[in-house]
């Protein structure tokens, strides 16, 4: 497996390049985290992976915190709950639409606070003498503007640290004012060890708060919950015009292009599919132990997973009309895809790629690179558990540390009076009989990588540089704060996290606007010409004015 330097890209040699700078204690534990991909035997076993573990001090990590998964990522898509940061304007400001997530309300006059930043903006006399007057007096004044059906109040560090009660406030201005769902998520930053853990806090609120409060079903065949797709870029858009042409219902949405409503009814689907796996597994999980809904993992990135994934969907149904009309869907579909496909792949084959992104993205992509013939030699994730790795098989063998511990575990149980069996226990078993199906599973980003690649969790600035001093990939597809460092080292970067201006890359359209956007980067030729600072200048020399 070569670069364009022609080079042979050696795994173990990279690894070793990444670690051997650093003192013997921090290598010794970087080096669980970095790991040549072998996998081995039809069971696909790849090796341990360390991951979900602090990062070390002193090391520059991509990671985001608590506040930004609850709040920036789960929450924050969702257009008729007005979502109050408690804390100082610099968090709030963050969090506001930095990931680029798009909705359409249903009308002209339906609630939408996603152009708007709210914020409770805490100075030094609120951190020394307490916020929670200034929460409440902030709620009152958005009842008065915006008169909303739900508030939502998210903690940052400071709320932590002087111990303001986010949720006794909530519930004294529920009685206020009735009629209003107000409530609060414990998701300080420093909660936890990543941006995953406010994912799991978002999940628990909903579940708590919101889910199940509007029992009366749409009226229409074939409801599907889509779980963790985000609507960065317009691709939930482009997800519902899949299901749409196909005879599918989107019931609800967690959480791109989302709604109260939804969230409401999201107990009265006929089956949740999971696209982000991190993000949104706990509410997979609740909602069929306590309702009865049925889930399993897809994926909507690339145009033969989706083709793959609307074709799950349609077996779990089992109706002849329903799979008749996805097949001639997929079929228009892929007729147009692969014209595009056909042409850019002429100038994309044997090209390499890197992918660092959170959620599921580093795995998913890898699909969309292979359809233009690229190869991907190295991933990972900012916020993955082992069993975003390695799959869900390994649960069992996770071991719960002090930071998971901080993340309260609901006890769900069973609704007598809701709880519904969508199929019987032969039609599941018989699902999940099928390897290929992976009913209630997730075979991990590792058994679907490339033999020999290179993963690595919480990548660290110095270890990209590293990865890019001797790889040199084509393309690099990181977040934004990676992004300028890349460019600089003449290499193309492809920011996956908030898609920079482009997008949707989700479904059939998707692809063909991501083949485009791929074969316009790559294509370039200003990344030849492109010089370092470093590179253009001596490194500052410098020397001690005495010596003892």
């Amino acid at each position: 497996m070569g670069n364009k330097n022609n080079k042979v890209f050696d795994p173990e040699f990279v690894k070793q390049e990444m670690i051997k700078k650093y003192p013997a204690k921090v290598a010794r534990k970087r080096a669980k985290g970095i790991v040549v991909n072998k996998i081995e035997g039809e069971d696909k076993v790849v090796p341990e992976i360390q991951a979900n573990v602090r990062t070390i001090p002193g090391i520059i990590t991509q990671r985001g915190c608590c506040y930004a998964g609850c709040k920036g990522v789960v929450l924050g898509p969702t257009r008729d709950i007005l979502n109050l940061t408690h804390g100082p304007i610099g968090c709030g400001f963050y969090s506001w639409l930095t990931r680029r997530n798009q909705t359409k309300p249903e009308t002209e006059t339906s609630e939408n606070y996603m152009p708007y930043c709210f914020s409770t903006d805490m100075q030094d006399e609120d951190i020394v003498f307490g916020g929670e007057k200034k929460l409440k007096q902030a709620i009152r004044e958005a009842m008065e503007i915006f008169k909303p059906k739900a508030i939502g109040i998210f903690s940052t560090c400071p709320v932590g640290l002087i111990g303001d009660d986010v949720h006794a406030v909530a519930r004294d201005m529920r009685e206020e004012f009735p009629g209003t769902n107000i409530f609060g998520f414990s998701c300080e930053g420093y909660k936890g060890v990543t941006q995953s853990a406010g994912h799991h806090i978002a999940n628990n609120e909903l579940y708590k708060h919101i889910i199940g409060e509007n029992d009366t079903p749409l009226d229409a065949k074939f409801k599907v919950n889509m779980l963790g797709e985000y609507n960065i870029g317009g691709d939930a858009f482009e997800i519902e015009r899949m299901f749409n042409e196909s005879g599918l219902t989107l019931n609800s949405s967690f959480s791109g292009n989302s709604s109260y409503d939804q969230f409401a009814r999201a107990h009265t689907a006929d089956l949740d599919v999971v696209m982000c796996h991190r993000s949104i597994n706990y509410m997979a999980e609740m909602l069929e132990a306590k309702f009865g809904i049925p889930w399993f993992k897809v994926n909507f990135i690339g145009a033969k997973d989706s083709a793959k994934s609307m074709r799950k969907i349609a077996k779990y149904f089992d109706d002849k009309e329903l799979t008749a009309k996805i097949e001639a869907f997929i079929e228009k579909e892929m007729a147009e895809v692969e014209k595009v496909r056909l042409d850019v792949i002429k100038r994309t084959e044997g090209k390499t790629a890197a992918l660092f992104v959170g959620g599921s993205r580093a795995h998913h992509y890898q699909e969309l690179f292979k359809e233009l013939g690229m190869k991907t030699i190295s991933s990972g994730y900012e916020f993955g558990h082992r069993d975003d790795y390695e799959g869900r098989k390994v649960l069992d063998t996770i071991k719960v540390d002090a930071d998971s511990r901080n993340i309260e575990e609901l006890t769900i149980e069973k609704d007598e009076a809701r709880y519904k069996a969508r199929k019987s226990e032969a039609e599941l078993d018989a699902l999940k009989s099928d390897k290929d199906f992976e009913m209630n599973d997730y075979v991990g980003l590792m058994p679907d990588s490339e033999e020999g690649s290179l993963i690595i969790d919480d990548i660290s600035h110095y270890e990209t540089e590293k990865l890019l001093e001797i790889c040199k990939p084509d393309i690099f597809c990181a977040g934004i704060k990676e992004k300028y460092v890349v460019q600089k080292w003449g290499v193309p970067l492809k920011q996956l996290h908030s898609y920079d201006y482009g997008g949707p890359y989700a479904g059939f359209k998707g692809a063909i606007n991501f083949y485009k956007e791929i074969d316009r980067m790559l294509s370039s030729k200003v990344w030849a010409d492109i010089k370092a600072p470093w590179e253009q200048s001596p490194e500052l020399v410098a020397k001690y004015a005495f010596n003892n």
